[in-house]
């Protein structure tokens, strides 16, 4: 370690004691996020290099974040979720990348490996990540099957004392990178047929024989600092390091993708909060016709909703902290889980248009934090369930709800709902119509949009009762208000248009000119 990481290290208390005040341990940890990017060069200078920067992220791990994802009998600091989401959210503020990579440790390695994995196992594995600070990943995703994990092909054989996988994966954060992994297969049956039930297996890249190995790495369009590529699995794993599910595998894997989903607000608060406090430092600061940019209405208008996105998100955080305890059984609550990362997801798009929109046009470099921030919290609508899809979901569900309560109309079945018991009531006029099982699915998205919205209205409503500052619950409510009212007329609005696959034919405009 050079002079200026030893320096580092000393100059803040060690954030990493087992019996450290969580309140000071999020304080030290936030200062050494902000020396860890000044020493290792800017985020914006970071931002255009690819790969995790070793040092800077040994100096950042040095303080065991993720210790606040290993049970307290095991060394680490009892996997409190509260605690978990306030670590996410202040990385995410310094950096979007280093959350995600906290997140993929966090919620897709560390949790399931601590409530599914073999005792001397996990005893092993967190021994490791505390002493060595060591990182993991999932491997889900395939090339042929990216939102369709049931027909993934990576498959496994039962030998004598151990599993042999196969197969090949692709878009894992850390690949090439990561120190264990999680890889998702499914048996195969001694007349070669796949069986549907999935079953995960850890995978230690310090054993040969369990070496996974990057084929390519993806030049990916953001989040440079989290390295992705397509994966070559052809491992011998021991029996124990097996998942063992509680029932069934698929059970185990949506257990795991719901808890995953609705630990995002974590990620995504901290990233709005940056953009709202860079928007209204560079309004305060910014001069047009000799007038703060703040004097402008549009100007009002963008950041009020942005701090809407802020206020929205935090009520998210609440209702995580509820829901998300590794004791939880989270596959019953797979609307709350979609509607949480759909959510938080949008809101994060959003906000980094706002600001990229207020910036202007140094705002569309690379290393400006607007336009990084822009092309980076994309893919969050994209990776664990793209968000056409968790639309498409949360209104199916909902329908069989209604369905099974004998209820058509939309309204009357809103106001009873457990999740919109008091939001509905805010539209009630909007709201009272008839909705039909047979519906397209452009317009299932449009209504999963609808109940997404009115359910975080409800979570709104909720933390506002909790003391949360009055007037942000209230412009939040506001913008919710207008929001679902542009969903619910491009809802109701009949659009079957079809794509015209013959659209050259009579389709050049400079024939059409005299």
């Amino acid at each position: 370690m050079n002079s200026s990481l030893t320096l580092s290290a000393t100059a803040i208390p060690n954030v990493a004691a087992p019996h450290l005040p969580f309140p000071e341990f999020l304080g030290n940890f936030k200062s050494k996020l902000k020396v860890a990017f000044s020493e290792h060069g800017s985020a914006d200078h970071l931002s255009t290099k690819r790969g995790l920067q070793p040092e800077m992220v040994k100096d950042i791990m040095t303080y065991n974040p993720l210790s606040f994802s290993i049970p307290k009998a095991y060394g680490g600091r009892a996997g409190i979720v509260r605690e978990n989401l306030e670590l996410l959210s202040a990385a995410s503020y310094e950096s979007l990348a280093l959350s995600l990579t906290m997140g993929i440790n966090s919620a897709l390695f560390l949790q399931p490996v601590g409530k599914y994995a073999e005792e001397s196992v996990k005893a092993k594995v967190f021994k490791r990540f505390l002493e060595d600070k060591l990182m993991g990943g999932l491997m889900i995703t395939e090339p042929g099957h990216g939102s369709d994990a049931l027909g993934m092909q990576t498959n496994y054989t039962e030998q004598n004392d151990y599993y042999h996988l196969q197969g090949k994966k692709h878009w894992q954060g850390l690949s090439g990178y990561a120190n264990y992994w999680l890889v998702g297969a499914r048996n195969r049956s001694v007349d070669g047929d796949l069986r549907r039930d999935i079953d995960f297996f850890i995978c230690d890249m310090s054993e040969q024989d369990q070496k996974i190995f990057v084929e390519e790495y993806f030049e990916n369009l953001g989040l440079y600092m989290i390295p992705y590529g397509l994966n070559r699995i052809d491992v011998k794993v021991p029996k124990l390091q097996r998942l063992q599910p509680h029932t069934s595998g698929i059970h185990m894997m949506l257990d795991l993708l719901h808890r995953s989903r609705i630990l995002f607000p974590g990620m995504g608060l901290g990233f709005i909060k940056r953009m709202l406090d860079e928007a209204i430092l560079h309004c305060q600061n910014r001069l047009v016709g000799n007038k703060s940019l703040l004097n402008y209405d549009q100007v009002q208008h963008r950041l009020a909703r942005l701090q809407a996105d802020f206020t929205i998100c935090s009520a998210l955080c609440v209702e995580s902290s509820d829901l998300a305890d590794i004791n939880n059984d989270l596959v019953p609550y797979g609307i709350e889980a979609n509607i949480i990362k759909s959510v938080t997801s949008d809101l994060m798009q959003e906000s980094s248009q706002s600001l990229l929109q207020l910036v202007g046009a140094k705002g569309y470099r690379l290393n400006h934090l607007a336009g990084r921030a822009t092309v980076d919290s994309r893919p969050f609508q994209i990776f664990e369930g793209s968000n056409d899809i968790l639309y498409t979901q949360i209104s199916e569900n909902v329908l069989k709800l209604m369905k099974n309560a004998r209820e058509t109309n939309f309204f009357q079945f809103l106001k009873g709902y457990s999740l919109t018991l008091r939001s509905a009531d805010h539209l009630k006029e909007l709201l009272n119509f008839d909705v039909f099982a047979q519906t397209s699915q452009r317009k299932l998205v449009d209504l999963g949009k609808v109940i997404s919205r009115l359910v975080s209205m409800e979570y709104v409503l909720k933390m506002g009762d909790l003391g949360f500052h009055s007037d942000l619950i209230t412009n939040a409510i506001a913008m919710l208000k207008q929001e679902i009212t542009t969903m619910i007329s491009s809802y109701s609005f009949k659009n079957a248009t079809l794509v015209v696959e013959s659209y050259e034919e009579k389709g050049s405009w400079h024939k059409f000119v005299k």
